[in-house]
Order: C-alpha cells, then structure tokens, then sequence
C-alpha cells in the first residue's frame, strides 16, 4: 500500500506543479508536505524567457525583395521566434526550480488567453503573466490589460470616441474578472467607453490616446462619473463578484472541478480582503487538510501540457529536434501561445477522444523508441502561428523525435521501488499483473508501460 506521505506529496507536486522531478523521485516519501510546500513558493530572481532570433527589421537588404518575399520572410522569422518561445515556457515547467511560478503562469496564460502573430507582443504579455503568477491579482490585471497582445487580440486599438469598440470591455468583465450575469450590456457600452483611447504604439508600448479618449459621463457597475479605463478596471476589483470568479476559476483548476461552495466562499473572501494577493490564496488552498481529501486525488486529466512537462520531469531526456515537441502540442489539442480563443483552453474530459487518447497512450513508446509516430496535425489555420509544416517534411521530421533518454539514471532511482507507488496518483483501478505481462520486469519496461495507462492519465 502507497504510504499517505507519498500520496500527499505526489498530489501536491502534480496540483501545484507539473509533478515530481528525477532528483525528487528518490525521497518523496520521507519529505513533509510543510517542507515542500515552503520550497515550492520559495522564489528565484526573475528571468525573462525570451527568444535568439533577432527582431527583423524593415530595412535596405529587404528593398529588392518584392512584398510578397519580404511578407514570407516576415512570417518564416515571426514562425522562428514564436516557436522558440513555446519550447522556452515549456523548459520552464520542466526544468524551472521555481515550479510555482511556471504552473501558476500556465493557469493564467490560458485565463488571459490571447493569439496574435507578432512574437514580441507574446513575449512581452507571456513575461508579465510570469512576473506576476504569484504577485498581486491587481498588478496582473493591469499589466495584462495595457499589453499590446491583449489590445491587439480585443480590438481595443480601435476603440475610439464616437465609435466605440466592445470587445474588450466585454472579455475583461466576462472572462478575466466578474464573470456572466454580474453585469449588464449597459456596463459593457458604458465600459468599452471608458477604455477609449487605450492602445499601443509603433514599438509596442501602452499609450493612452487623448484625442480619442470619450470624455463624456460614464455610468458603470453603478457608479457614475468621467471614468477612464484605469477607473473601470478599478471598479470592477471593488466588486466581490471579481474576487468569486477568480477563486473559483484556480478551485476547479488546481482542487476540483466540482466546486465545493463553503470553501470557495471563504477562500474568496479572504482573497478579498487581502487586497488580491495570490500566493496568499494558493499557500491558503494547498495548506488545507482537505486539499487532501480522497475525492481531490487522481480526479482531474491532465493537459497536454501537464502530460508532456510531466513525463519530461520524470524521464531525464536529451532531445535532438525540440521543434517537435510543438507538433505533440498540436496533436493533442494544447499548443502554447495559441489558444483556440479568448475563453482560452477547455479543461477535463474536453482532452480526451479517440485519436487523443491513443496518442497520450503511445507517446511513451514512441518517445523511448519503441515505435514510430503515425500521426498528422489536422489542416486548419495554424499558418498564422506559423506552427504549420510542409506535408512532406512531416513524415521525415516527425517520425523519430530523437530522444535519448538516461534509462540507467531511471533504473538507479526506481530501484527496489514500486514503480507504480510514484507514477500513479490512483492505483486502485490499475491491474500490475496485465501491466507486468506486457513487461520483461526490468524498470524500464514497467516505467513504460504504466505511462501508458489509461490511470497516469489522471492527477
């Protein structure tokens, strides 16, 4: 029987990371979850993920190219430089000591969802949702809400008096604080009113435009006056509705996603009262004996991301080709930086059907060798993310990830281990002795083979 310690520790490490690394695989079940907790949100000066490719310049070289070169040009390095940035998040969740961070900055990169091509706008609203992941939910708003990605995304760069625009308006109370039904399509007009006039310029810096600034009398959540958008975004966090929303947004994400009204309540009014401040809230939540409960463990599926990061952690890998990793994203219907809309990524069983889940089982076969990628990322309109490969390059690039990974380093550590007691969270339902029969018993085989269950699934 799993000791509850390793239990514990490897549910907290799934919720409020992208599960255990190799070096912390050998003693988790004699750490305390006080311990891990403090280390979890023990914090690393900050770096900025950033990309090698240099930014292109419109300059003499490219005169002689006609603008049809001159725009693939654009679009093969804007490709580059996005792809470069995906990968870079991504070896933050894998390697980054900082865990809380990178899975708090996954959390609200699909809340404050936005898809454009430019790739300095991604870097930029990516490196603020990172640098505020923990901070105050005030700050992050903000930042999030003058970042060129966003206004970009929600056409507030063409807000302007007399002609309003409310997608923005809309989204920010919708999506990203209050939530439906705490807001009327009077406050959605009121408010794309007050947002008038915010946008960014050539560079991409948050300008507030006078001239086409609404300098007219707003009436807005009940509050009437001559509001700006630093007003309206004020006003909205006065409303408790925004401190619920939120709460129990990060409840169904990193608890359950069967709500369990009393506790969101009191986290919600905590949250409140601190001013929004999220490390608070989080310490608040993965602190709780009932964080631990039963019910909680093994419930939710992983995204594809958390499978990939999680595997990743586990299974020290060198990878040749990293660019693939992007077409698993693909195939699985999560690729960072390219949510498939402003509601950002759906969650729980939404990831699973056919094609996905046989994929999710064979990933690692294929990743240690065992057999080769039969898949092709659907035909849709990734050509703007530049994600879209030549048909006939697919075949030869993506068959053989060109993975090699330290099997002897895994050995070492599962050594005289249950395999299954640190790879799954709910080992009820698992059958070892089917697991075994596919197995020679050597750790590698075992190692494998549980990843391929329908219950590593599950955290």
């Amino acid at each position: 029987m799993t000791p509850p310690s390793l239990i514990n520790n490897k549910h907290l490490l799934w919720r409020a990371g992208f599960g255990a690394g190799i070096n912390q695989l050998e003693d988790l079940k004699n750490i305390k979850v006080k311990d891990l907790i403090n280390d979890l949100f023990k914090e690393e000066p900050f770096t900025e993920i950033n990309y090698e490719t240099p930014d292109i310049e419109i300059n003499d070289s490219m005169t002689d190219q006609s603008p049809a070169e001159k725009k693939k040009e654009m679009q093969k390095i804007n490709r580059e430089q996005n792809e470069e940035l995906n990968l870079n998040f991504l070896d933050k969740m894998v390697n980054s000591k900082e865990q809380m961070r990178e899975k708090m900055a996954f959390f609200w990169h699909g809340h404050f969802a936005s898809r454009v091509q430019n790739p300095r706008f991604n870097r930029q609203i990516l490196n603020v949702i990172r640098k505020n992941a923990l901070g105050n939910f005030k700050d992050l708003l903000f930042e999030v809400s003058q970042a060129p990605a966003m206004l970009n995304f929600l056409n507030n760069q063409q807000n302007k008096k007399d002609h309003p625009n409310e997608n923005f308006a809309r989204e920010v109370m919708e999506l990203f604080t209050m939530g439906r039904g705490n807001y009327t399509e009077k406050d959605i007009r009121e408010g794309a009113r007050a947002f008038t006039g915010w946008g960014y310029d050539k560079e991409g810096n948050f300008v507030e435009r006078p001239k086409q600034h609404d300098e007219g009398t707003k009436t807005f959540l009940n509050k009437t006056g001559n509001f700006t958008g630093t007003d309206a975004l004020n006003i909205i966090l006065e409303q408790k509705a925004t401190s619920k929303f939120i709460t129990t947004k990060i409840y169904k994400f990193f608890v359950n996603e069967n709500v369990d009204e009393a506790i969101v309540n009191k986290l919600s009014e905590s949250f409140y009262q601190s001013n929004y401040d999220i490390k608070k809230l989080m310490k608040d939540i993965f602190s709780s004996s009932w964080f631990y409960d039963k019910k909680n463990i093994g419930n939710r599926i992983k995204s594809p991301i958390e499978l990939i990061a999680g595997m990743m952690r586990t299974l020290p890998m060198n990878i040749q080709n990293p660019e693939n990793l992007i077409v698993y994203q693909k195939l699985l219907g999560q690729t960072l930086l390219y949510p498939p809309n402003v509601a950002g990524w759906p969650n729980g069983k939404s990831w699973i059907d056919s094609s996905t889940l046989m994929l999710r089982l064979q990933i690692p076969q294929i990743w240690s060798g065992l057999r080769p990628l039969d898949y092709h990322p659907k035909e849709d309109d990734d050509v703007d993310m530049g994600l879209k490969k030549n048909p006939n390059n697919l075949a030869k690039s993506f068959k053989n990830p060109n993975i090699t990974i330290d099997w002897a380093r895994v050995e070492k550590i599962f050594n005289g281990k249950n395999v299954e007691d640190y790879l799954i969270q709910n080992s009820k339902s698992l059958d070892m002795s089917s697991v075994k029969n596919f197995s020679d018993n050597s750790v590698k085989m075992n190692v494998i083979n549980l990843m391929s269950t329908p219950e590593y699934q599950l955290m």
